[in-house]
C-alpha cells in the first residue's frame, strides 16, 4: 500500500518536473541566455595566487601608488618578511618623525596641557558669568530711573499725539469753513492750504517778535531818557 502511494508521489513529482522544463526552455533559449551559458569560458588568470603579489616597481605598468612607502608598509603588514621589503626602510625619517611629534602635540596634547586648558576654560567662563551678574546688577539699579524715564515718554507721545489730532480735527475744520465741504487730509487742495496756513503762522509769528523787540528797545530808551533828565537835577 505504501509502496503504491510512493510510486504514485514519484510519478507527479517527474510529470511536474516535465511540464516545468517544456513551458520554460524555450523561454530561456529564445532569449538566448542558454547558448550564453554553454558558449562562456573564463579566462584563466595569469596571477599566482599561491605566492604573494610583489608589484615590480622597475615595471611602467604598476601604478604610481604601488611604488610608495605606504604600500610597502601595507605589504610588510601583510605578508611579513616574504614580502621581500626591508623593514629599516619603512620607519619615518628624522624629519618625519618631527612632522609626527608635532601633529601630536597639537591635536593630542599631554594630560597636563588637557588640565591647564581646562583651568583656563573654567577661569573664561566664571569672569564672563561675573561680568555678566555684574551688567545685571548695574541694570538693576537703573531699573527705576529707567521706569521714569520710559513712562515720561509715554506721556510725551500721548500729549503729541493728541496735540497732533486736535491740530488735525482744527485744520479740517478750517478747511470745511474755508471750501463748503468736509476735505480727504491726503488730497493736494488740502495740502496747500495746510502750506499756506504755515506760511501765515511764520509771517505772525516773526511780525510778533518784531513787535516784541521794539517794545523793548521803546522802554530801554524811555529809562535811558528818565536817567539824563533826572541826572542835571540831582547836581
Amino acid at each position: 500500500m505504501a509502496a503504491s502511494v510512493l510510486g504514485k508521489r514519484t510519478a507527479l513529482l517527474i510529470d511536474a518536473i516535465s511540464f516545468s522544463l517544456n513551458t520554460f526552455a524555450p523561454r530561456i533559449s529564445s532569449c538566448g541566455v542558454l547558448q550564453q551559458i554553454v558558449s562562456y569560458h573564463a579566462k584563466i588568470s595569469k596571477v599566482n595566487v599561491k605566492e604573494p603579489y610583489i608589484p615590480d616597481k622597475q615595471s611602467e605598468r604598476t601604478p604610481v601608488w604601488q611604488k610608495t612607502a605606504k604600500y610597502d608598509r601595507k605589504l610588510f603588514g601583510r605578508y611579513g618578511a616574504a614580502s621581500g621589503i626591508d623593514p629599516a626602510k619603512l620607519w619615518p625619517t628624522h624629519s618625519q618623525l618631527d612632522e609626527i611629534i608635532t601633529e601630536e602635540k597639537e591635536w593630542q596634547p599631554s594630560l597636563e596641557q588637557m588640565l591647564q586648558n581646562i583651568t583656563i576654560k573654567d577661569k573664561e567662563l566664571a569672569d564672563k558669568r561675573r561680568a555678566r551678574e555684574k551688567l545685571i546688577a548695574a541694570n538693576m539699579a537703573k531699573m527705576p530711573q529707567m521706569v521714569a524715564t520710559w513712562r515720561r515718554e509715554k506721556r510725551e507721545a500721548r500729549v503729541k499725539q493728541k496735540d497732533e489730532k486736535a491740530k488735525r480735527d482744527r485744520l479740517l475744520a478750517e478747511a470745511r469753513e474755508r471750501f463748503g465741504y468736509a476735505m480727504d487730509p491726503r488730497s493736494p487742495k488740502f495740502q496747500d492750504m495746510i502750506k499756506e496756513i504755515e506760511k501765515e503762522e511764520k509771517k505772525k509769528k516773526k511780525l510778533l517778535k518784531r513787535r516784541k523787540k521794539e517794545e523793548e528797545g521803546g522802554q530801554v530808551t524811555t529809562v535811558a531818557e528818565g536817567a539824563t533828565a533826572s541826572g542835571p537835577a540831582d547836581s
